[in-house]
């Protein structure tokens, strides 16, 4: 895993309600998900939708989303 990308990914809990943003800006990685969720492709998300973007930001969400979903679940015996 890229930790370098993973540090584009920041958290200030006096921003978007401590939701994880990217890069310190009011762009939260569930914004960037739900696009590319809606079809967008990165290319038009950088372009189009979000130009303050760039695309390791994206990839950067993407890898914040699996590291979240890829949790190991412990289970009582």
């Amino acid at each position: 895993m890229n930790v370098q990308l993973l540090e584009r990914i920041t958290f200030n809990p006096e921003q978007c309600g401590g939701k994880p943003c990217i890069r310190g800006m009011r762009i939260r990685v569930t914004d960037v998900l739900e696009l590319l969720a809606a079809g967008l492709t990165p290319e038009q998300i950088v372009t189009e939708e979000l130009p303050d973007l760039e695309a390791d930001d994206i990839t950067a969400c993407l890898l914040y989303a699996v590291t979240k979903v890829n949790h190991p679940v412990l289970q009582a015996a």
